[in-house]
Order: structure tokens, then C-alpha cells, then sequence
């Protein structure tokens, strides 16, 4: 096993996911903890931006607001990128514990999670840096996809 595994390619075949060896739920509680660990890290990225927020009010910046949004280009991007992250793995985590029970209490703690951290963005984003309907845009994105793909292959189904 430590000679297949010593090279790159050996190595990274073992650990792919194959249909006939893994066992479905174990993939499904893989990709929970990786959805969930994206979807801690992204929320706390967007509570507590890059750099922390001003500590006081002097040279036209305010208290509370992220240091980042100075440079807002960047920051855009990186609130854009940030959000469609936490948008995708809460979408995951929300089809993956589709039928188990409390699903209900999921989706109340979910969509708890998203005003949370609709309203700390807003709370720490200038308002001439961020056009939020950009922000709320890139956070449907997953949804759109997945409700496309659900589309595409209801009429399109494989026969």
C-alpha cells in the first residue's frame, strides 16, 4: 500500500471516488463535512472580513466598517467569491439532508445563517463599495444552476 501510494498519480487515483467500492453514505456524509466546513469558513470570512473592520472614525472612514472595502475592486471580488461559496455548500447541505429528520429546523437554521450574514455584510460594506444585488445575485447562482439541471433533465430525460 505505501508503494502505490508513494506516487502522485497512484496517490490521487486511490482516493478518488469510485461507484462500486464507496459506499453511498459514506459520500454523503464526506461531502456534508466538506460542505460544512466550507459554509463555517465562508460565513466567518463574511462576518469578519480580510482585515478586520476600522476602529474609529478619522480620515473619512468609519467604525465597524471592513478595512478591505478601501481597496473595492478587490474587496467586490472577494465578497462576490465569498458568497457564492457559502450559497453552493449551503445548497449542498440542504439537498443532502433532504428527508432526514429535523430537515424542517434545517432549513429554519439555514435560512437563519443566511440573514445572519446578509445583514453582518451589509453592516460592515460601505454603501458607495458594493452594489448589493450583485451580492444577493451571486448568492441564487447555485440555486438557478441546480433548478436548470433538474429542468434540463426532466425534459431531456435519458431513456
Amino acid at each position: 500500500m505505501l508503494n502505490r501510494l508513494s506516487t502522485g498519480k497512484s496517490w490521487y487515483k486511490h482516493f478518488q471516488y469510485e461507484e462500486g467500492r464507496d459506499k453511498p453514505g459514506d459520500v454523503r456524509n464526506i461531502m456534508l463535512v466538506v460542505a460544512t466546513l466550507i459554509a463555517s469558513v465562508t460565513f466567518q470570512a463574511g462576518v469578519n472580513p480580510p482585515g478586520g473592520v476600522w476602529q474609529d472614525n478619522d480620515n473619512g472612514h468609519h467604525a465597524g466598517r471592513a478595512i478591505y472595502a478601501s481597496q473595492s475592486a478587490a474587496y467586490y471580488v472577494f465578497l462576490i467569491s465569498n458568497t457564492l461559496a457559502l450559497s453552493a455548500s449551503i445548497l449542498v447541505i440542504i439537498s443532502l439532508t433532504h428527508r432526514f429528520p429535523f430537515h424542517f429546523e434545517i432549513i429554519i437554521a439555514t435560512v437563519s445563517m443566511i440573514v445572519t450574514y446578509g445583514s453582518a455584510i451589509f453592516a460592515v460594506t460601505p454603501d458607495e463599495s458594493v452594489r448589493f444585488r450583485y451580492v444577493i445575485a451571486a448568492a441564487s447562482v447555485p440555486f438557478i444552476l441546480r433548478c436548470l439541471i433538474q429542468l434540463f433533465n426532466i425534459v431531456f430525460k435519458k431513456e
